[in-house]
């Protein structure tokens, strides 16, 4: 059996934050001088920002004992733009000792929060002008919760789970005027990535957009439920005010889960037989499903009634997606009724990156897809066509030695990561 961390990121009552997430890892035992270490170079490449202080303390939330974290920046600024702050935070992360796993998951944070504004603004990164987010708290926030993942080794051998997030409520005053909570870019990030919220229980915003994108980078998947696991460690991280109705608290478990060989998902297969559509309505069906979120769609030939051929559309779903999926199907078909199975599948941890590999002398960027099992062992490695086919074409060599040549690297370098 192979044994491997479970973390499970719980926001279901009092959301969660960029300082409350921090403050959830400190309390399970991130290195706090490590984490204040880093922290401190935002002072140091930021441009406006002249000095922060960082606190650190125990205190009591409606009766729980939670970490808190305060940051205190002294800073000029009227407003920044997305390249500014992701231009310091590379600096900063050029200059602190965490390993690639780590600045690679601040970058994809700050770049998920960059992206959601650039939608509701319709404005570029370099037209974007970011008021409250523009603060040095975004980067601190980031920089803190990446130390301190890194510390825990959150980034190795770990699966990461969110239960449903809750938003608060009511309306808050920002730079855009009064706006309803959760905020447009809180919602924009917690759509993108189809993760579950709920409204409440008070009028006050629980989830910020910095947390919003901290957590739907650090987590895999949206459970309604905690998973099975053996909780070893909890840590409790404090928001900033002290609410009557409920402790205003992060709760971060992690414990150990055994299974053999790879991450298991809860899915449903849905289920129809169709005797009466085209090809064509068939391929834009398929289409239209994988838009919708489906994780896979097959068509099997069958023989119905009557002798007449006919298909069985299966298609694979979550539980977050399942009743649109639903919806999409029934009306682009026509089906009158919809098998639905619920099922538990076996998957093999899956990621796209981009790579640099020498060919004859070049420097080539080639997307590659990855999949390992638990153990973090490699299983496959798959570069993507249009690059290797790009690369084939300019160099006038052949396909499968492109192919080759890129399987090889690729697998080194991240054996040699594993180390």
């Amino acid at each position: 059996m192979i044994t491997r961390n479970v973390v499970i990121l719980d926001c279901q009552v009092a959301g969660i934050s960029g300082d409350m997430l921090l403050g959830a890892l400190l309390d399970l035992g991130a290195n706090q001088n490590k984490v204040i270490s880093a922290v401190n170079t935002v002072k140091d490449h930021l441009k406006g920002c002249k000095d922060l202080r960082i606190s650190i303390r125990d205190v009591i939330r409606k009766d729980v004992r939670a970490k808190l974290v305060e940051i205190t920046v002294e800073e000029t600024f009227k407003y920044r733009t997305g390249k500014q702050l992701k231009d310091a935070l590379v600096k900063c992360l050029e200059s602190i000792d965490i390993s690639t796993n780590a600045k690679t998951f601040a970058i994809s944070s700050l770049e998920t929060l960059l992206m959601a504004e650039m939608i509701i603004h319709n404005k570029s990164i370099n037209n974007i002008h970011l008021h409250e987010l523009g603060s040095a708290d975004t980067l601190i926030d980031i920089i803190g919760v990446a130390t301190a993942a890194d510390s825990l080794k959150l980034f190795n051998n770990s699966v990461i789970y969110s239960t449903p997030v809750a938003v608060g409520g009511g309306i808050f005053e920002s730079s855009h005027g009064y706006l309803a909570s959760p905020a447009l870019v809180t919602l924009e990030i917690l759509k993108s990535k189809h993760f579950i919220i709920r409204g409440g229980p008070i009028n006050a915003e629980l989830t910020t957009p910095t947390g919003a994108a901290l957590l739907v980078n650090l987590a895999t998947q949206s459970i309604r439920f905690f998973p099975e696991v053996i909780p070893s460690k909890i840590g409790y991280g404090a928001g900033k005010y002290d609410f009557k109705e409920f402790p205003n608290v992060l709760r971060v478990c992690i414990g150990k889960s055994s299974e053999q060989y790879c991450l298991f998902e809860e899915v449903y297969i849905l289920e129809t037989n169709l005797d009466d559509v085209s090809g064509e309505l068939m391929g834009y069906v398929i289409e239209g499903l994988l838009k919708e979120g489906a994780k896979d769609v097959s068509i099997i030939p069958m023989t119905t009634k009557k002798s007449r051929p006919g298909v069985i559309v299966k298609v694979i779903v979550t539980e977050d997606n399942l009743e649109q999926i639903m919806e999409k199907l029934m009306k682009e078909t026509g089906t009158l009724g919809i098998r639905i199975i619920p099922a538990k599948r076996c998957i093999l941890q899956r990621e796209i990156i981009s790579t640099e590999v020498s060919i004859q002398g070049r420097k080539e960027s080639v997307r590659v897809k990855s999949a390992r099992n638990i153990k973090g062992d490699i299983i496959r490695i798959k570069p993507e066509y249009e690059d290797v086919k790009r690369i084939a074409d300019e160099l006038k060599m052949p396909l499968r030695e492109i192919m080759e040549i890129v399987i090889t690297e690729v697998r080194r370098r991240m054996q040699d990561e594993k180390g």
